[in-house]
């Protein structure tokens, strides 16, 4: 009977979960948007990132302090932005955010490695009727 061993990695899983909540949340507490970023990306919560995103631009000079995190990211962080900023830009209420994070990677990212990034034919035929 394996039952007990699978509840207990299913509690661990919960518990791990729920550690990285609260770093989370502390995180955005204490500022620290970059790690708050990687974090938010590595538990797959797009909604969570945009939050992330909006904070970073209530910040003042929050557009330069935006692309300084975006830039920080690595590729593979950078391409899940990009899959959640193309949900992101088809609700009214956060299509600003999409666009600054769009715009970032637009300019800090050369078209090469742009067309490297998983999913970019399906993104950019996405984004254009709304952008």
């Amino acid at each position: 009977d394996v039952t007990e061993i699978e509840e207990k990695e299913a509690q661990a899983k919960q518990e791990e979960q729920i550690m990285k909540e609260q770093e989370l949340s502390n995180l955005l507490h204490e500022k620290r948007y970059l790690k708050a970023l990687g974090l938010a990306i590595s538990l797959d919560r797009p909604h969570t990132v945009l939050m992330v995103v909006k904070a970073i631009l209530k910040e003042p000079e929050g557009r330069r302090r935006l692309e300084e995190n975006i830039v920080r990211l690595r590729k593979d962080q950078k391409e899940a932005v990009l899959a959640f900023l193309v949900t992101w830009n088809t609700n009214s209420r956060n299509c600003h955010e999409a666009q600054a994070v769009m715009e970032t990677l637009l300019k800090h990212e050369a078209p090469d490695n742009l067309l490297q990034f998983s999913g970019i034919k399906s993104a950019v035929e996405s984004l254009l009727p709304y952008t």
